[in-house]
């Protein structure tokens, strides 16, 4: 199973990394909106974990550019108001977490629940 980390922390994004490595998962970083769509067209994750504020373009762009790829994606974002959730549930995040609220092993779990939902 292929997860694609879009997020332009480092830290985050190589603490993510790690441990969906050693969960099992093929995993691939983009640090920014327009790397995140070409990495979903050419390399098809299973999952993407997607956050809202990117350089080049939005997280909430990268949702538009994928709409009908029948792709899950989770937002893990520090935007927090109920404008942002709810916009990003409507492109069709299948969740969204804010990260200063969640630990990274809550958003693990999830991942591996979404992927044997769509098993």
């Amino acid at each position: 199973m292929k997860i694609l980390i879009v997020e332009d922390e480092d830290v985050l994004a190589k603490v993510l990394e790690e441990k969906f490595k050693k969960a099992g998962f093929s995993t691939k970083i983009a640090t920014d909106g327009e790397d995140a769509l070409d990495d979903i067209k050419n390399w098809k994750p299973d999952v993407i974990l997607l956050d809202l504020m990117l350089p080049k373009k939005d997280g909430f762009e990268v949702l538009k550019g994928i709409e009908g790829d029948n792709v899950p994606v989770i937002i893990t974002s520090n935007l927090g108001d109920d404008e942002s959730i709810k916009k990003g549930l409507k492109l069709g995040a299948v969740d969204y977490f804010v990260k200063s609220e969640h630990p990274v092993n809550e958003i693990i779990d999830k991942v591996k629940m979404v992927i044997l939902k769509g098993k």
